[in-house]
């Protein structure tokens, strides 16, 4: 779907926004953002600076849009840090769709930067708590006319329209059916409260963003978000990446004045884990079924098995005896070299070392994607057949036909996921799905 810049909209809809004169002299759209579009825009010269988040052109949502500009008011006057709201509206024909337009703030909101850099070592220090005593703030904040469903339900009703079975996914509803916590309350959820979602400076938080999934449930569900494996980003750290959940919940109990239920924030974690997985899939339903053709929906559809894995080691779901040294494909008599697998390989490396050094913004960051996905396709033509002959003889074994067979199983109560032989089956296809997709993943689970 194309993308129409909302240059002379801006040009002309913010002299009256503002009371003044002024001239819109930058405008760039952030990388990534898989939902919402991100611009940042520059007025006169750079003496002000604002983000414009809008609905992708012809996909408008507007009373999601509506609603997170009436929450960022809200959470605002309860003192939670937010960037200031500049405009909003649900008219297309301002900018094309709705949109919020918010003040700039500055600092860092790259994960990776955050855990890095040492700009950010005093503010990493004090950041779970910090986060801690913002979710307290979130929770306390005056819930407008919002939705409310059954967050279990729901996620169990997206991923059967989704029509692809996954074993993993099933035991973690499993778990969280017979495991679910009772007596926490019911408040305003910020619903996508994470590293990714945050500015933070040298001197610590400086502003939550993206409320755009905010809602009326369990305010355990923010904390246990915060704590998905996802969104530490290699770091042994469970809380974003930067620090411990003694320390988030001492933040929040700081401002709540009780503290959080650990197992209540487990749950919420768990079920965390097995939504992204759900919501990766579902992204890459966009691409699949036209709805937005995007190489970047595509590629998150391949990281489902991340989220398998992670679901599986939170768990405990007993896992094999790790395999050897994967065999690569013999490389093809009748076209000899290079391979198939070993020409994908060459247009990877050409993006990684040529095309995104010399990119900038959206074209770098989705030159980046297009590289690792083409290191997928490299290692699925170098390894797959041998993994697809072992998933076969694995189903064979236990009397099944395919992966939905076992995952159909496991829901049905015919199979059982810790007995060692089942629990195997489950692993290893999850394991030989990770060689493809990204090697790296596997790490403990704090």
């Amino acid at each position: 779907m194309s993308t129409a810049e909302p240059l002379d909209g801006l040009a002309r809809r913010l002299p009256a926004v503002l009371g003044r004169p002024v001239e819109v002299t930058g405008l760039a759209q952030a990388s990534g953002g898989a939902s919402r579009e991100t611009w940042f825009v520059e007025l006169d010269g750079g003496a002000r600076r604002l983000v414009l988040r809008r609905d992708p052109v012809g996909a408008a949502r507007p009373e999601g849009m509506a609603r997170e500009a009436v929450v960022l008011e809200a959470a605002r006057a309860a003192g939670v840090p937010v960037p200031l709201l500049v405009d909003h509206s649900t008219d297309a024909s301002i900018l094309g769709s709705p949109y919020v337009l918010t003040e700039h703030v500055d600092g860092e909101s790259i994960p990776r930067r955050l855990l890095r850099e040492p700009e950010f070592d005093a503010a990493r220090g004090k950041l779970a708590r910090e986060l801690g005593r913002a979710a307290a703030l979130i929770h306390r904040v005056p819930a407008p006319d919002l939705p409310s469903a059954d967050p279990l339900d729901q996620l169990v009703a997206t991923y059967e329209e989704l029509g692809e079975p996954l074993p993993a996914v099933e035991i973690a509803f499993r778990w969280l059916r017979a495991n679910r916590p009772t007596g926490t309350g019911r408040t305003l959820v910020h619903g996508d409260f994470r590293n990714g979602n945050l500015i933070v400076g040298p001197d610590g938080l400086r502003a939550v963003l993206d409320w755009e999934l905010v809602h009326l449930g369990d305010p355990m569900e923010d904390l246990g978000w915060l704590c998905v494996s996802a969104w530490r980003f290699g770091s042994p750290l469970p809380v974003g990446g930067f620090g411990t959940r003694e320390e988030l919940f001492d933040g929040y109990a700081e401002v709540a004045g009780r503290r959080p239920d650990p197992d209540a924030v487990r749950w919420w974690e768990i079920f965390g884990t097995a939504r992204w997985g759900v919501i990766c899939r579902s992204q890459a339903q966009r691409h699949l079924s036209g709805e937005r053709p995007s190489m970047e929906l595509a590629a998150i559809g391949r990281r489902v098995c991340e989220q398998e894995h992670d679901l599986l080691a939170e768990l405990g779901v007993p896992r094999p005896a790790g395999p050897g040294q994967e065999r690569r494909a013999p490389v093809s008599d009748l076209h000899g070299r290079p391979s198939a697998a070993e020409l994908v390989a060459a247009v990877a490396d050409f993006l990684r070392d040529e095309v995104v050094p010399g990119s900038t913004g959206r074209m770098r960051f989705q030159s980046r994607v297009a590289a690792n996905t083409l290191s997928i396709v490299e290692r699925e033509l170098a390894l797959g057949e041998r993994q697809e002959q072992r998933h076969r003889r694995r189903l064979a074994g236990l009397g099944l036909a395919d992966r939905a067979a076992l995952a159909g199983a496991i829901r049905d109560g015919e199979l059982d996921p810790w007995q060692p032989e089942t629990a195997a089956a489950v692993w290893e296809q999850v394991l030989d799905r990770l060689a493809v997709a990204n090697p790296r993943h596997p790490r403990g689970i704090s």
